[in-house]
């Protein structure tokens, strides 16, 4: 059982919470160029300084998140028995952690950004790939791959689950998140699994 957070763990995480929430109020009234890191410091009662405490960059902000889904996916991939495949293994993985899960209002809204700010996407696929580095070691041990082993069958799974989940992210967000996230997924799987 993990020890409860200290007090001063507590408060970092109000505090980092409250900054997020006022940033993204801005940053979706505003869009993401036009809302500066003085600004969202100013809108927070906190000096610019302060915010580089809790964020690296403004990109952060939006896609802080991101990181730590990382961390819950691979905690979700290890719960999965090890007698499954690992592309079902990935695809109950994302499910626990809700990543194929799309609604129309905000996520939708922060989704487009992304996709259309170079810098948050770049951003994104940085974190895609920590996430990578997280999610190979289970994959090789699903596969049967010895550490030292110059193998990148693992690799290669956990990087097109991931571009699949960035492919059908972009085309749910292109049709106004009409469409579902998981079955837009699944397509993309499908299709590169089942190309000669």
């Amino acid at each position: 059982m993990s020890p409860e957070p200290t007090l001063w763990e507590r408060s970092r995480q109000a505090a980092l919470t409250e900054i997020t929430t006022v940033a993204m109020r801005l940053i979706l009234d505003q869009g993401f160029e036009q809302t500066t890191i003085d600004q969202i410091a100013e809108t927070s009662g906190i000096s610019r300084r302060s915010f580089f405490r809790y964020f690296r960059t403004k990109e952060d902000v939006v896609l802080g998140d991101l990181a730590g889904q990382g961390v819950l996916m691979q905690e979700a991939l290890e719960a999965v028995p090890l007698s499954v495949g690992p592309w079902e293994a990935l695809r109950e993985a994302f499910d626990a952690i809700e990543a194929l899960e799309g609604d129309s209002g905000t996520t939708l809204k922060i989704a487009k950004m992304m996709y259309e700010t170079p810098s948050l996407r770049s951003r994104s696929i940085e974190k895609h790939l920590h996430w990578q580095s997280l999610l190979v070691p289970n994959i090789r041990l699903r596969l049967g791959i010895q550490d030292g082993q110059g193998d990148p069958s693992a690799e290669a799974i956990v990087a097109c689950c991931i571009a699949c989940l960035d492919v059908a992210g972009e085309l749910w967000t292109k049709e106004g998140g009409t469409s579902s996230l998981a079955d837009l997924y699944d397509q993309a799987v499908h299709g590169m699994r089942s190309a000669d």
